[in-house]
């Protein structure tokens, strides 16, 4: 029987080779482009996670593309800057969804006007259940700590496997960490939702590593 791709999987195309170009095009522009573009990323993925989705008749989140966008521009920075980069890049991350955090909710704090017809819609995308914003951003700078450990172990591997390892593994490892930590009690399913989460990863990670034989022909000409 033959399989029709829905929009949101031709969606789901186009986001993973648009965030992929972005990353080869912050390459190009140097360690700091990277850097922030890593950054940039975390704070997308922990804003845009609550939105659900139907893909491959699984319910998913929207963020997945942004988590390991993000940990492979950390790949990124200690395959062509080195480890103390990908370190500093690191706790550059973790400070900047912490700011990102604490500015949400003070935005929210202010008093809206009478006039004011947005505050609603701030409060269902900047206000999640606060354990759902702790387990994010701990399990984001944990697993990153162990993707710098684990990718500086495969450093005589070619780039496209042992990021491909390095990314599979920490991704299991926030999978896990993740579903137990901000959603154990508030799906019915834990385990599935482990595994379909986890499987929609192995398929962003599995377009992305194709892209990373380009890599060094943009670090050479930069």
């Amino acid at each position: 029987m033959q399989y029709t791709l829905s929009m949101n999987e031709i969606i789901f195309i186009f986001h993973v080779v648009a965030v992929i170009a972005f990353g080869l095009g912050a390459l190009k522009l140097g360690k700091e482009a990277l850097i922030a573009w890593m950054a940039f990323q975390a704070v997308l993925a922990n804003l845009f996670v609550i939105k659900q989705i139907s893909f491959l008749s699984f319910e998913v989140t929207c963020s997945d593309v942004f988590i390991i966008g993000s940990t492979l521009g950390l790949n990124l920075l200690q395959e062509y800057f080195g480890k103390d980069s990908a370190k500093k890049a690191v706790w550059v991350c973790f400070f900047i969804l912490t700011f990102f955090a604490l500015m949400s909710q003070i935005h929210l704090f202010y008093l809206p006007s009478i006039h004011d017809t947005t505050q609603s819609a701030f409060s269902t995308i900047l206000q999640p259940a606060p354990r759902l914003l702790l387990a994010s951003i701990g399990v984001f700078f944990f697993v990153q700590q162990i993707d710098l450990r684990v990718y500086a172990k495969l450093a005589k591997f070619p780039l496209p496997l042992k990021n491909g390892i390095s990314l599979v593994f920490s991704q299991l490892i926030d999978t896990i960490l993740f579903s137990y930590f901000g959603l154990y009690g508030n799906v019915s399913e834990i385990f599935d939702v482990i595994i379909v989460s986890f499987l929609i990863k192995i398929i962003v990670i599995f377009c992305m590593t194709p892209f990373l034989v380009l890599t060094k022909r943009i670090y050479a000409r930069s």
